[in-house]
């Protein structure tokens, strides 16, 4: 009998799949956990919020206690979880789980439109009331006797800075644009700024950059100053475009809009947001000002957008 969830961290007692959807889950010795798909090799994977199930080791001991020889994934659980108190986490909390792959909780329960063997024997199944699904964040092998963790980091909205300057980059000027988005950021948004990066005006590195801060950082806004102009070396739309799966123009038109107020010049901007995944990535222009100009144009509709976005209610950003 395992001990109650009491904390806020444990571990995995289970992983569990099933190749075909309506069949019971059976436990494994290893899986993979890829970012947003699922549990890889298990028929409920892919592009949707319900991506891994989870249940507490202790609910399912309450079940046995009742009489019941239940093996691992029997309710339709994906990991199994001793240690940590599932009940207590708002949706949107982010769990660490194995040496680097993260979880964020997406819904609570789920209604059940069948009668399962389990509720035909003990007159109820748990995983309706008490099972929790999550969305993966970031991937990695995750096996039983692995660390769970809820971390409180990870709970805050996660915010990066990149400046595109060939001349930053070489030491050649200061990066004050960078520098005053990262305040403004910080001092308008509930979140926490994880990467502050300066980068020369190359496409294969932004890029790469922004993937990286996406992907393996699970930064919620990334968002960039310079390289947006007419320039041949301006290539941060290029960039972005090319890493992000859809766009929001509502957002680059308001900024444009906004500049315009102050200088026609602002209508050569090209720059573009948009999202890659769960994260938000928004192109600044350089100078100082018209990153002032920009953001608070923007800032009145941005933690919205990120809340929305990342799935990151306000409840689990303020801690």
């Amino acid at each position: 009998m395992s001990k109650p969830s009491t904390g806020t961290t444990g571990e995995l007692a289970a992983v569990c799949i099933s190749a075909s959807k309506g069949q019971q889950k059976v436990a494994v010795e290893r899986g993979v956990l890829s970012a947003g798909h699922g549990l890889e090799g298990d028929a409920h994977a892919g592009n949707w919020h319900r991506q891994v199930s989870l249940l507490a080791e202790a609910d399912v001991d309450t079940m046995r206690a009742r009489g019941l020889t239940l093996e691992h994934g029997a309710f339709g659980e994906n990991l199994v979880v001793r240690g940590v108190d599932l009940e207590t986490l708002c949706l949107g909390a982010r769990l660490s789980v194995g040496p680097r792959a993260v979880l964020q909780i997406t819904q609570r329960g789920k209604e059940c439109h069948a009668r399962c063997a389990i509720y035909e024997q003990a007159g109820d199944c748990i995983m309706p009331r008490l099972g929790l699904f999550a969305r993966v964040r970031r991937g990695g092998p995750i096996a039983p006797g692995d660390a769970v963790a809820v971390d409180p980091a990870l709970n805050q909205a996660r915010l990066a800075v990149i400046t595109l300057s060939d001349k930053g980059a070489a030491g050649q000027r200061l990066d004050i644009g960078g520098d005053t988005a990262a305040d403004l950021l910080t001092r308008g948004l509930c979140g926490e700024l994880v990467a502050r990066t300066l980068l020369p005006d190359r496409q294969g590195a932004i890029e790469d950059e922004l993937r990286r801060l996406c992907d393996e950082e699970v930064c919620d806004l990334v968002v960039t100053t310079g390289g947006t102009g007419l320039s041949p070396r301006d290539v941060t739309p290029e960039a972005t475009l090319a890493v992000i799966n859809r766009e929001v123009p509502g957002m680059a038109e308001a900024m444009r809009a906004a500049g315009m107020a102050h200088t026609p010049r602002a209508m050569l901007s090209r720059g573009v947001c948009g999202m890659r995944g769960q994260t938000l990535i928004i192109n600044l222009s350089g100078s100082p000002k018209a990153v002032t100009e920009q953001l608070e144009a923007i800032l009145p509709a941005l933690a919205h957008a990120i809340e929305i976005a990342s799935g990151v209610p306000q409840e689990c950003a303020r801690g």
